[in-house]
Protein backbone atom coordinates (compact mmCIF):
# COMPACT_ATOMS: atom_id res chain seq x y z
CA UNK A 1 0.00 0.00 0.00
CA UNK A 2 0.80 3.84 -0.87
CA UNK A 3 0.27 7.13 0.69
CA UNK A 4 -3.02 8.41 -1.34
CA UNK A 5 -1.35 12.21 -1.40
CA UNK A 6 1.69 13.94 -0.22
CA UNK A 7 1.20 15.04 3.88
CA UNK A 8 2.06 18.83 2.53
CA UNK A 9 -0.52 18.24 -0.62
CA UNK A 10 -2.47 20.97 0.82
CA UNK A 11 0.49 23.90 -0.11
CA UNK A 12 -0.05 25.79 -2.63
CA UNK A 13 3.92 25.17 -3.92
CA UNK A 14 3.42 21.28 -4.16
CA UNK A 15 1.81 20.63 -7.76
CA UNK A 16 0.33 16.97 -7.97
CA UNK A 17 1.33 16.84 -11.50
CA UNK A 18 3.60 14.82 -13.16
CA UNK A 19 6.81 17.36 -15.01
CA UNK A 20 9.48 15.82 -17.11
CA UNK A 21 12.21 14.84 -14.08
CA UNK A 22 15.04 13.81 -16.83
CA UNK A 23 17.26 17.30 -16.53
CA UNK A 24 15.37 18.20 -13.34
CA UNK A 25 18.90 20.29 -12.19
CA UNK A 26 18.45 23.07 -14.82
CA UNK A 27 15.93 24.20 -12.81
CA UNK A 28 18.52 26.13 -11.04
CA UNK A 29 19.61 27.62 -14.28
CA UNK A 30 23.27 27.47 -13.38
CA UNK A 31 25.40 26.31 -16.53
CA UNK A 32 28.29 24.88 -13.84
CA UNK A 33 25.95 22.74 -12.68
CA UNK A 34 25.06 21.64 -16.14
CA UNK A 35 29.03 21.79 -16.77
CA UNK A 36 29.32 19.26 -13.38
CA UNK A 37 26.15 16.88 -14.09
CA UNK A 38 27.43 16.10 -17.62
CA UNK A 39 30.99 15.49 -17.13
CA UNK A 40 30.37 13.07 -13.62
CA UNK A 41 27.73 10.97 -16.20
CA UNK A 42 30.68 10.49 -18.84
CA UNK A 43 33.74 10.32 -16.23
CA UNK A 44 32.20 8.88 -12.84
CA UNK A 45 33.77 5.44 -12.09
CA UNK A 46 31.25 4.06 -9.62
CA UNK A 47 28.66 4.54 -12.87
CA UNK A 48 31.03 2.50 -15.07
CA UNK A 49 31.30 -0.31 -12.89
CA UNK A 50 27.13 -0.67 -12.40
CA UNK A 51 27.51 -0.63 -16.46
CA UNK A 52 29.62 -3.88 -16.34
CA UNK A 53 27.68 -5.40 -13.63
CA UNK A 54 25.00 -4.77 -16.86
CA UNK A 55 26.96 -6.55 -19.19
CA UNK A 56 27.84 -9.18 -16.75
CA UNK A 57 24.09 -9.73 -16.63
CA UNK A 58 23.38 -9.97 -20.13
CA UNK A 59 26.15 -12.38 -20.87
CA UNK A 60 24.58 -14.65 -17.87
CA UNK A 61 21.17 -14.32 -19.77
CA UNK A 62 22.82 -16.00 -22.90
CA UNK A 63 24.47 -18.88 -20.73
CA UNK A 64 20.97 -19.57 -19.67
CA UNK A 65 19.42 -19.48 -23.12
CA UNK A 66 22.14 -21.84 -24.03
CA UNK A 67 21.48 -24.75 -21.52
CA UNK A 68 18.28 -24.99 -23.53
CA UNK A 69 19.80 -26.67 -26.10
CA UNK A 70 22.12 -29.87 -26.00
CA UNK A 71 24.22 -29.27 -22.32
CA UNK A 72 27.28 -30.94 -23.53
CA UNK A 73 28.36 -30.85 -27.80
CA UNK A 74 32.16 -31.98 -28.10
CA UNK A 75 34.63 -33.16 -30.64
CA UNK A 76 36.96 -35.15 -29.63
CA UNK A 77 40.07 -36.61 -30.96
CA UNK A 78 42.87 -38.72 -29.78
CA UNK A 79 46.69 -40.49 -30.21
CA UNK A 80 47.72 -43.23 -27.76
CA UNK A 81 50.96 -45.89 -28.30
CA UNK A 82 50.12 -48.26 -26.16
CA UNK A 83 52.72 -50.88 -24.93
CA UNK A 84 51.86 -54.21 -22.69
CA UNK A 85 54.03 -56.16 -20.55
CA UNK A 86 54.66 -59.66 -21.04
CA UNK A 87 54.95 -60.14 -17.38
CA UNK A 88 51.79 -60.13 -16.84
CA UNK A 89 49.59 -63.21 -15.26
CA UNK A 90 48.12 -65.48 -18.63
CA UNK A 91 49.60 -62.90 -20.82
CA UNK A 92 48.03 -63.40 -24.43
CA UNK A 93 51.54 -62.35 -25.57
CA UNK A 94 53.10 -65.67 -24.04
CA UNK A 95 51.08 -67.76 -26.35
CA UNK A 96 52.14 -66.15 -29.69
CA UNK A 97 48.28 -65.73 -30.81
CA UNK A 98 47.84 -63.90 -33.88
CA UNK A 99 47.19 -60.39 -34.21
CA UNK A 100 48.10 -59.51 -31.09
CA UNK A 101 51.10 -56.85 -30.82
CA UNK A 102 52.91 -55.81 -27.66
CA UNK A 103 53.09 -52.23 -29.43
CA UNK A 104 50.39 -50.40 -31.18
CA UNK A 105 49.38 -46.62 -32.11
CA UNK A 106 45.76 -46.32 -31.90
CA UNK A 107 43.32 -42.86 -33.61
CA UNK A 108 40.58 -41.75 -32.81
CA UNK A 109 37.75 -39.12 -33.20
CA UNK A 110 34.45 -38.60 -33.12
CA UNK A 111 31.31 -36.46 -31.52
CA UNK A 112 29.68 -36.38 -28.11
CA UNK A 113 26.30 -35.18 -27.26
CA UNK A 114 24.25 -35.30 -24.08
CA UNK A 115 21.09 -33.10 -23.85
CA UNK A 116 19.45 -32.98 -20.73
CA UNK A 117 15.73 -32.24 -22.00
CA UNK A 118 13.93 -28.96 -20.23
CA UNK A 119 10.49 -32.02 -19.51
CA UNK A 120 9.74 -30.07 -16.18
CA UNK A 121 10.83 -26.29 -17.60
CA UNK A 122 13.98 -25.85 -15.28
CA UNK A 123 16.05 -24.49 -17.52
CA UNK A 124 13.02 -22.43 -18.86
CA UNK A 125 12.98 -20.89 -15.74
CA UNK A 126 16.30 -20.64 -15.14
CA UNK A 127 16.14 -18.06 -18.29
CA UNK A 128 13.68 -16.29 -16.71
CA UNK A 129 15.45 -15.58 -13.34
CA UNK A 130 18.53 -14.31 -15.11
CA UNK A 131 16.34 -12.27 -17.36
CA UNK A 132 14.62 -10.64 -14.44
CA UNK A 133 18.44 -10.54 -12.69
CA UNK A 134 19.35 -8.43 -15.90
CA UNK A 135 16.25 -5.97 -15.83
CA UNK A 136 17.33 -5.90 -12.16
CA UNK A 137 21.29 -4.70 -13.10
CA UNK A 138 19.31 -1.96 -15.47
CA UNK A 139 17.81 -0.51 -12.76
CA UNK A 140 20.70 -0.71 -10.36
CA UNK A 141 22.45 1.12 -12.91
CA UNK A 142 19.63 3.91 -13.29
CA UNK A 143 19.89 3.87 -9.27
CA UNK A 144 23.51 4.92 -9.41
CA UNK A 145 23.31 7.28 -11.50
CA UNK A 146 20.30 8.82 -9.82
CA UNK A 147 22.01 9.03 -7.03
CA UNK A 148 25.43 10.49 -8.58
CA UNK A 149 23.59 13.18 -10.10
CA UNK A 150 21.63 14.14 -6.51
CA UNK A 151 25.33 13.94 -4.99
CA UNK A 152 26.73 16.13 -7.15
CA UNK A 153 24.33 18.72 -7.33
CA UNK A 154 24.37 18.64 -3.19
CA UNK A 155 27.74 19.19 -2.77
CA UNK A 156 27.96 21.47 -5.81
CA UNK A 157 25.07 23.55 -3.41
CA UNK A 158 27.47 22.91 -0.26
CA UNK A 159 30.66 24.43 -2.05
CA UNK A 160 28.64 27.32 -2.94
CA UNK A 161 27.25 28.13 0.51
CA UNK A 162 30.84 27.80 1.95
CA UNK A 163 31.49 30.20 -0.21
CA UNK A 164 28.92 32.56 0.67
CA UNK A 165 29.69 31.65 4.69
CA UNK A 166 33.05 32.28 4.22
CA UNK A 167 32.11 35.89 2.08
CA UNK A 168 29.98 36.70 5.29
CA UNK A 169 33.17 35.95 7.51
CA UNK A 170 35.40 38.30 5.82
CA UNK A 171 32.55 40.82 5.71
CA UNK A 172 33.06 40.55 9.50
CA UNK A 173 36.25 40.63 10.12
CA UNK A 174 36.28 43.59 8.14
CA UNK A 175 33.45 45.51 10.37
CA UNK A 176 35.57 43.70 13.48
CA UNK A 177 38.89 45.25 12.47
CA UNK A 178 37.18 48.47 12.32
CA UNK A 179 35.67 48.11 16.07
CA UNK A 180 38.86 47.37 16.84
CA UNK A 181 40.78 49.78 15.72
CA UNK A 182 38.21 52.08 16.93
CA UNK A 183 38.70 50.66 20.89
CA UNK A 184 42.57 50.98 20.60
CA UNK A 185 42.00 54.51 19.76
CA UNK A 186 39.78 54.95 22.39
CA UNK A 187 41.97 52.73 24.67
CA UNK A 188 44.81 55.17 23.71
CA UNK A 189 42.76 58.34 24.36
CA UNK A 190 42.07 56.93 27.96
CA UNK A 191 38.22 56.46 27.70
CA UNK A 192 37.92 52.91 27.94
CA UNK A 193 39.99 49.80 29.54
CA UNK A 194 42.33 47.77 28.25
CA UNK A 195 39.69 44.91 28.61
CA UNK A 196 37.66 45.90 25.73
CA UNK A 197 40.82 45.77 23.28
CA UNK A 198 41.18 42.28 24.61
CA UNK A 199 37.88 41.86 23.90
CA UNK A 200 37.49 43.24 20.32
CA UNK A 201 40.86 41.38 19.51
CA UNK A 202 39.34 38.08 20.70
CA UNK A 203 35.85 38.32 18.98
CA UNK A 204 37.82 39.44 15.50
CA UNK A 205 40.56 36.77 16.09
CA UNK A 206 37.55 34.00 16.42
CA UNK A 207 35.91 35.12 13.50
CA UNK A 208 39.38 34.79 11.13
CA UNK A 209 39.72 31.17 12.87
CA UNK A 210 35.80 29.87 12.00
CA UNK A 211 37.21 31.22 8.44
CA UNK A 212 40.02 28.19 8.38
CA UNK A 213 37.49 26.45 9.13
CA UNK A 214 35.15 26.81 7.18
CA UNK A 215 37.77 26.66 4.15
CA UNK A 216 38.78 22.98 5.17
CA UNK A 217 35.23 22.71 4.86
CA UNK A 218 35.02 23.87 1.18
CA UNK A 219 38.32 22.17 0.21
CA UNK A 220 36.97 18.89 1.20
CA UNK A 221 33.71 19.50 -0.59
CA UNK A 222 35.36 19.91 -3.65
CA UNK A 223 37.58 17.02 -2.86
CA UNK A 224 34.75 14.90 -3.02
CA UNK A 225 33.14 17.10 -6.55
CA UNK A 226 36.41 15.43 -8.18
CA UNK A 227 35.53 12.21 -7.29
CA UNK A 228 32.10 12.27 -8.76
CA UNK A 229 33.89 13.87 -11.69
CA UNK A 230 36.27 11.00 -11.87
CA UNK A 231 39.05 12.49 -11.68
CA UNK A 232 42.37 12.88 -9.63
CA UNK A 233 42.06 16.07 -6.46
CA UNK A 234 42.59 19.26 -8.15
CA UNK A 235 41.98 23.12 -7.62
CA UNK A 236 38.48 21.91 -8.39
CA UNK A 237 37.34 25.66 -6.63
CA UNK A 238 39.33 27.78 -9.28
CA UNK A 239 37.78 26.06 -12.01
CA UNK A 240 34.32 26.92 -10.43
CA UNK A 241 35.11 30.19 -9.56
CA UNK A 242 32.23 32.03 -7.47
CA UNK A 243 28.72 32.09 -7.81
CA UNK A 244 25.40 32.61 -6.09
CA UNK A 245 23.60 29.70 -3.95
CA UNK A 246 21.46 28.28 -6.96
CA UNK A 247 18.26 29.74 -6.50
CA UNK A 248 15.56 27.26 -6.73
CA UNK A 249 12.03 28.05 -7.90
CA UNK A 250 9.16 28.98 -4.74
CA UNK A 251 7.10 25.59 -6.31
CA UNK A 252 8.19 21.67 -7.22
CA UNK A 253 5.98 19.13 -9.59
CA UNK A 254 5.90 16.07 -7.23
CA UNK A 255 3.29 13.60 -9.11
CA UNK A 256 1.15 11.12 -6.50
CA UNK A 257 3.02 9.01 -4.24
CA UNK A 258 1.74 5.71 -6.55
CA UNK A 259 4.22 7.23 -9.31
CA UNK A 260 6.98 6.41 -7.07
CA UNK A 261 6.43 2.79 -8.30
CA UNK A 262 7.20 3.02 -11.60
CA UNK A 263 9.79 6.23 -11.43
CA UNK A 264 12.20 5.22 -8.68
CA UNK A 265 15.11 2.54 -10.27
CA UNK A 266 15.96 1.59 -6.74
CA UNK A 267 11.52 0.26 -6.04
CA UNK A 268 12.09 -1.12 -9.68
CA UNK A 269 15.44 -2.96 -9.31
CA UNK A 270 13.78 -4.27 -5.61
CA UNK A 271 10.52 -5.56 -7.59
CA UNK A 272 12.82 -7.36 -10.27
CA UNK A 273 14.73 -8.87 -7.51
CA UNK A 274 12.46 -10.49 -6.54
CA UNK A 275 10.80 -11.41 -9.59
CA UNK A 276 14.71 -13.48 -10.19
CA UNK A 277 13.94 -15.14 -7.44
CA UNK A 278 10.22 -16.57 -8.26
CA UNK A 279 11.35 -18.86 -10.94
CA UNK A 280 13.75 -19.85 -8.72
CA UNK A 281 11.54 -22.54 -6.62
CA UNK A 282 10.28 -23.62 -9.67
CA UNK A 283 13.93 -24.71 -10.56
CA UNK A 284 14.15 -26.17 -6.99
CA UNK A 285 10.95 -28.19 -7.24
CA UNK A 286 12.23 -29.57 -10.80
CA UNK A 287 14.51 -31.72 -8.50
CA UNK A 288 11.51 -33.55 -7.29
CA UNK A 289 11.26 -35.63 -10.58
CA UNK A 290 13.27 -37.17 -13.31
CA UNK A 291 15.33 -35.75 -15.38
CA UNK A 292 15.02 -37.50 -18.74
CA UNK A 293 18.12 -37.26 -21.24
CA UNK A 294 19.40 -37.92 -24.84
CA UNK A 295 23.01 -39.32 -24.98
CA UNK A 296 25.03 -39.90 -27.92
CA UNK A 297 28.66 -40.72 -29.16
CA UNK A 298 29.30 -41.39 -32.59
CA UNK A 299 32.98 -41.82 -33.69
CA UNK A 300 35.73 -43.76 -35.61
CA UNK A 301 38.69 -45.79 -34.30
CA UNK A 302 41.59 -47.18 -36.26
CA UNK A 303 45.12 -48.95 -35.22
CA UNK A 304 46.61 -47.04 -38.57
CA UNK A 305 45.61 -43.22 -39.69
CA UNK A 306 44.93 -44.28 -42.88
CA UNK A 307 42.20 -46.68 -42.04
CA UNK A 308 40.75 -43.65 -39.70
CA UNK A 309 38.00 -42.91 -42.70
CA UNK A 310 37.05 -45.68 -43.56
CA UNK A 311 33.68 -47.20 -42.82
CA UNK A 312 34.71 -50.32 -41.07
CA UNK A 313 36.15 -48.01 -38.57
CA UNK A 314 32.79 -46.41 -37.06
CA UNK A 315 32.14 -46.76 -33.61
CA UNK A 316 29.50 -45.48 -31.30
CA UNK A 317 26.71 -45.25 -29.13
CA UNK A 318 23.18 -43.93 -28.86
CA UNK A 319 20.27 -44.30 -26.67
CA UNK A 320 17.75 -41.92 -23.91
CA UNK A 321 18.47 -42.51 -19.73
CA UNK A 322 16.75 -40.94 -17.21
CA UNK A 323 17.84 -39.90 -13.61
CA UNK A 324 15.85 -39.27 -10.44
CA UNK A 325 16.97 -38.56 -7.06
CA UNK A 326 14.93 -40.70 -5.11
CA UNK A 327 15.12 -40.96 -1.15
CA UNK A 328 16.71 -37.50 -1.36
CA UNK A 329 13.01 -35.63 -0.90
CA UNK A 330 13.94 -34.31 2.04
CA UNK A 331 16.65 -32.40 1.46
CA UNK A 332 14.89 -31.53 -2.13
CA UNK A 333 11.75 -30.34 -0.38
CA UNK A 334 13.87 -28.19 2.56
CA UNK A 335 15.24 -26.30 -1.09
CA UNK A 336 12.14 -25.76 -2.14
CA UNK A 337 11.05 -24.12 1.28
CA UNK A 338 14.27 -22.62 1.28
CA UNK A 339 13.81 -20.82 -2.17
CA UNK A 340 10.15 -19.53 -1.29
CA UNK A 341 10.70 -18.41 2.17
CA UNK A 342 13.72 -16.36 0.08
CA UNK A 343 11.44 -14.92 -2.31
CA UNK A 344 9.05 -13.71 0.39
CA UNK A 345 11.93 -11.80 1.97
CA UNK A 346 12.74 -9.96 -1.12
CA UNK A 347 8.69 -9.15 -1.42
CA UNK A 348 9.35 -7.61 1.95
CA UNK A 349 12.43 -6.04 0.55
CA UNK A 350 10.09 -4.69 -2.31
CA UNK A 351 7.94 -3.24 0.24
CA UNK A 352 10.35 -1.63 2.43
CA UNK A 353 11.85 -0.09 -0.42
CA UNK A 354 8.26 1.56 -1.65
CA UNK A 355 8.09 2.92 2.16
CA UNK A 356 11.49 4.65 2.21
CA UNK A 357 10.90 5.93 -1.37
CA UNK A 358 8.07 7.98 0.07
CA UNK A 359 9.30 8.92 3.45
CA UNK A 360 12.47 10.03 1.49
CA UNK A 361 9.97 12.02 -0.51
CA UNK A 362 8.22 13.96 2.38
CA UNK A 363 11.53 14.33 4.27
CA UNK A 364 12.39 16.04 0.92
CA UNK A 365 9.36 18.28 0.66
CA UNK A 366 9.18 19.26 4.47
CA UNK A 367 12.94 20.64 4.06
CA UNK A 368 12.10 22.20 0.76
CA UNK A 369 9.10 24.19 2.01
CA UNK A 370 10.61 24.52 5.52
CA UNK A 371 13.88 26.20 4.78
CA UNK A 372 11.84 28.75 2.37
CA UNK A 373 10.21 30.63 5.30
CA UNK A 374 13.39 29.94 7.52
CA UNK A 375 15.20 32.02 5.08
CA UNK A 376 12.78 34.70 4.71
CA UNK A 377 12.88 34.91 8.45
CA UNK A 378 16.58 34.53 8.72
CA UNK A 379 17.22 37.48 6.52
CA UNK A 380 14.97 39.82 8.62
CA UNK A 381 17.02 38.84 11.37
CA UNK A 382 20.07 39.31 9.64
CA UNK A 383 18.73 43.23 8.45
CA UNK A 384 17.84 43.78 12.21
CA UNK A 385 21.46 42.85 13.36
CA UNK A 386 23.12 45.14 10.53
CA UNK A 387 21.12 47.80 11.88
CA UNK A 388 22.07 47.11 15.76
CA UNK A 389 25.56 46.66 14.91
CA UNK A 390 25.38 50.81 13.39
CA UNK A 391 23.53 52.00 16.43
CA UNK A 392 25.82 50.23 18.89
CA UNK A 393 28.68 51.19 17.51
CA UNK A 394 27.54 54.87 17.26
CA UNK A 395 26.58 54.75 21.22
CA UNK A 396 30.12 53.43 21.99
CA UNK A 397 31.77 56.01 19.78
CA UNK A 398 29.79 58.65 21.81
CA UNK A 399 30.14 56.88 25.06
CA UNK A 400 26.27 55.90 25.56
CA UNK A 401 26.81 52.29 25.91
CA UNK A 402 30.05 49.87 27.09
CA UNK A 403 32.09 47.56 24.99
CA UNK A 404 29.95 44.60 26.01
CA UNK A 405 27.10 45.50 24.53
CA UNK A 406 29.11 45.96 21.10
CA UNK A 407 30.91 42.25 21.51
CA UNK A 408 27.40 40.99 21.67
CA UNK A 409 25.81 42.76 19.21
CA UNK A 410 29.08 41.84 16.57
CA UNK A 411 28.82 38.05 17.72
CA UNK A 412 25.11 38.26 16.82
CA UNK A 413 25.46 39.46 13.39
CA UNK A 414 28.22 36.66 12.55
CA UNK A 415 26.08 34.12 13.68
CA UNK A 416 23.06 34.99 11.89
CA UNK A 417 24.43 35.93 8.74
CA UNK A 418 26.19 32.66 8.73
CA UNK A 419 22.79 31.08 9.48
CA UNK A 420 21.36 32.77 6.78
CA UNK A 421 23.74 31.58 4.09
CA UNK A 422 23.16 27.94 5.41
CA UNK A 423 19.28 28.29 4.99
CA UNK A 424 19.61 29.79 1.63
CA UNK A 425 21.47 26.19 0.92
CA UNK A 426 18.83 23.97 2.29
CA UNK A 427 16.53 25.23 0.07
CA UNK A 428 18.46 23.87 -2.56
CA UNK A 429 19.46 20.88 -0.67
CA UNK A 430 15.80 20.51 0.03
CA UNK A 431 14.84 20.70 -3.68
CA UNK A 432 18.12 18.21 -4.61
CA UNK A 433 16.54 15.53 -2.30
CA UNK A 434 13.28 15.50 -3.27
CA UNK A 435 14.67 14.66 -7.03
CA UNK A 436 16.53 12.15 -5.93
CA UNK A 437 13.72 11.08 -3.81
CA UNK A 438 11.23 10.91 -6.91
CA UNK A 439 14.18 9.17 -9.06
CA UNK A 440 14.40 11.71 -11.93
CA UNK A 441 17.57 11.97 -14.57
CA UNK A 442 18.20 8.60 -15.05
CA UNK A 443 16.71 9.23 -18.09
CA UNK A 444 19.89 11.29 -19.16
CA UNK A 445 21.42 7.78 -19.99
CA UNK A 446 18.94 7.71 -23.24
CA UNK A 447 19.31 11.05 -24.33
CA UNK A 448 23.11 11.34 -23.60
CA UNK A 449 24.54 14.86 -23.26
CA UNK A 450 27.71 16.75 -24.21
CA UNK A 451 29.66 19.03 -21.89
CA UNK A 452 30.58 22.43 -22.85
CA UNK A 453 33.48 24.25 -21.79
CA UNK A 454 33.00 25.78 -18.71
CA UNK A 455 31.56 28.69 -18.32
CA UNK A 456 33.55 31.90 -17.93
CA UNK A 457 36.78 29.78 -19.11
CA UNK A 458 36.79 28.69 -22.27
CA UNK A 459 40.57 28.16 -22.36
CA UNK A 460 39.89 25.29 -19.55
CA UNK A 461 37.57 23.27 -21.46
CA UNK A 462 36.49 20.15 -19.27
CA UNK A 463 38.67 17.13 -19.96
CA UNK A 464 37.93 14.91 -22.60
CA UNK A 465 36.08 11.58 -20.75
CA UNK A 466 37.78 8.58 -21.26
CA UNK A 467 37.25 6.23 -23.91
CA UNK A 468 34.65 3.74 -23.73
CA UNK A 469 34.92 0.25 -24.64
CA UNK A 470 32.50 -0.47 -27.57
CA UNK A 471 29.85 -2.69 -25.83
CA UNK A 472 26.22 -2.99 -26.85
CA UNK A 473 23.92 -0.45 -25.05
CA UNK A 474 22.07 -0.58 -22.15
CA UNK A 475 18.33 -2.67 -22.07
CA UNK A 476 15.60 -0.71 -21.70
CA UNK A 477 13.74 -2.33 -19.03
CA UNK A 478 11.79 1.06 -17.57
CA UNK A 479 8.33 1.29 -18.35
CA UNK A 480 8.74 5.04 -18.89
CA UNK A 481 11.93 5.02 -21.03
CA UNK A 482 12.12 4.75 -24.70
CA UNK A 483 14.29 1.52 -26.11
CA UNK A 484 17.90 2.60 -26.51
CA UNK A 485 19.04 2.61 -30.11
CA UNK A 486 21.11 -0.34 -30.67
Amino acid sequence: PVAPAWVDAADKRVRSQTEDLSKWWRVFNDPVLDWLICNAYHQNLTLRQAGFRVLQARAQVGIAEGNIFPQTQQITGDFTQTGLSEKTANNPLGFNIPGIERFYPQWDYGFNLNWELDFWGRFRRAVEANAASLDASVEDYDGVLVTLLGDVASYYAQIRTYQKRIEYARQNVELLQSTLTITEARFRGGTTSELDVYQARSTLEATQAAISELEIALRQATNILCILLGMPVQDLESRLGSGPIPVAPPEVAVGMPADLLRRRPDVRRAERQAAAQSPQIGIAQSDLYPAFYINGTLGYSAQYFPDLFHSAAFTGTEGPSFQWNVLNYGRIANNVRFQDAKFQELVAVYQQAVLNADMEVENGLVTFLRAQKRTRYQAASVADSEMAVRVVLAQYKAGATDFTRVTQVEQTLVQQQDIWAQAQGEIAGGLIQVYRALGGGWEIRLTDCRAAALPGQPAQSPATPPQRAPAEPLPTSSPEAKPAAS
